[in-house]
């Protein structure tokens, strides 16, 4: 009796609803599914890439994600031919002052690799002009922290010919004054993601690459940086590489070339 006295209190509710009220409730229900199964897919998407290998300093055996170049994934090799040492980018970054005011920063950014950094601008003044880049990226903090110091300092960046800079490496190449790529430089970008050990839900894994792509497009665009580098590498799953056309990074103003920096790379944050 009380299953029968429930029926029908639902069937006089919905038959008092009017015909403007029927249709919101049925969008609100079609909405609600669909951010349910985007829920279910995300979860899905972080089980699947469990696996991929992460970069931890704690522990001397991990290694950062490298580029397809460097390892055998399935996309296309990069468009030249890449002479520094895979055993070299795989470790953490290192500085090395060079003649003509060149500091060349070698390796993976780790996590305190900005620390360090700014160390090694402090020991030596006025001497850096230029950074010459050679890395597989790493911690995207590191890299953005890394960049800013360079706009701060006023130094250029490079990247000369044979040498990679991808994956958050371009973010700390965006930061100089000026910035070159020689013909052969091979520059590649894609997705942020969370290289830490800590077990993360599927929700605060979101919030968190969420955050770091705002704060990684808010700093190019201070930079003088067009939106379009980013598209490209938020298009580009985080185990693959986006490589870019030498005629793109001057289309997206990553490259300044020769000639004096613009004015939206004079700023200084």
């Amino acid at each position: 009796m009380k299953i029968e006295a429930a029926g029908d209190q639902l069937k006089r509710k919905l038959l008092s609803i009017d015909d403007s009220t029927l249709p919101r409730l049925v969008l609100h229900a079609l909405i609600a599914a669909a951010v349910a199964f985007l829920v279910i897919d995300f979860r899905n998407l972080m089980i699947a890439n469990a696996e991929l290998p992460v970069f931890d300093p704690a522990a001397p055996d991990s290694m950062p994600i490298l580029p397809p170049v460097l390892t055998d994934g399935e996309p296309d090799n990069a468009p030249s031919e890449i002479t520094t040492s895979v055993e070299l980018l795989k470790q953490p970054i290192t500085f090395e002052l060079q003649p003509g005011g060149i500091l060349l920063a070698r390796g993976a950014i780790d996590y305190g690799a900005a620390g360090r950094f700014q160390k090694e601008i402090e020991a030596r003044g006025e001497y850096v002009k230029t950074v010459s880049l050679e890395s597989p990226g790493g911690a995207v903090g590191d890299a953005l922290a890394m960049s800013k110091l360079i706009r701060e300092k006023k130094i250029g960046t490079k990247v000369v010919k044979g040498a990679l800079c991808a994956s958050s490496c371009p973010i700390v190449l965006a930061g100089g004054i000026t910035r070159n790529a020689d013909d052969g430089a091979v520059i590649g970008v894609h997705q942020v993601f969370n290289g830490s050990k800590e077990k993360l839900s599927p929700e605060r894994a979101m919030s968190d690459a969420q955050r770091t792509t705002a704060d990684v497009t808010r700093h190019l665009d201070e930079m003088g940086i067009k939106p379009g580098l980013w598209i490209h590498a938020m298009e580009t799953p985080p185990d693959r590489l986006y490589y870019l056309k030498p005629e793109e990074m001057k289309e997206f103003a990553l490259v300044t070339g020769p000639a004096k920096a613009t004015a939206a790379a004079m700023k200084t944050k």
